[in-house]
């Protein structure tokens, strides 16, 4: 199983809490840039796995802008930046058993170089700008996960989006 993992988009520093804190311009269009750059590699997503928190929800949106992806979606609380990425590595596990071919989630940081990890053993946690994404293979047989391929937006946008 395919998964995409991808940090939400650049954020505003003022908001009345973390979790309500809305998507800058600079995020929105770089969001819409990454999901275009991903649209081109094919890539058909069957789950898609989000953070609860304002800036996840909104980047998700942004990437149905550019991507086909299923209307039904899965909120997990898991997915915010302090979440555990052990129980994300299980529920994504699930889903390769399942069947399941393809997942995108949008989490934050430090949650989503620590979900890299957890899938690959023995990976350091890349770091992820805002609104850049990984692939990891899992194998549903193992659960073991291999290390596809990491962009960022400044990778991409002069090609992509220039």
């Amino acid at each position: 199983m395919q998964v995409v993992i991808m940090r939400h988009g650049e954020a505003a520093l003022d908001a009345a809490s973390d979790s309500v804190r809305p998507l800058t311009d600079c995020g929105c269009d770089e969001t819409v840039c990454m999901a275009s750059w991903l649209n081109g590699r094919s890539v058909k997503i069957q789950r898609v796995l989000v953070s609860p928190y304002l800036r996840a929800q909104q980047t998700l949106e942004k990437v149905r802008q550019a991507i086909a992806l299923p209307e039904k979606v899965d909120v997990l609380p898991e997915l915010t930046p302090g979440g555990d990425p052990a129980l994300v590595a299980e529920e994504l596990q699930a889903l390769a058993k399942e069947g399941v071919s393809s997942v995108l989630v949008v989490s934050h940081l430090p949650l989503v170089g620590y979900l890299v990890a957890e899938l690959c053993p023995g990976k350091c946690p890349p770091m992820f700008a805002t609104s850049a994404m990984a692939s990891v293979e899992i194998n549903a047989d193992t659960g073991q996960g291999s290390f596809d391929w990491q962009f960022s937006p400044s990778q991409v946008i002069a090609k992509a989006c220039g």
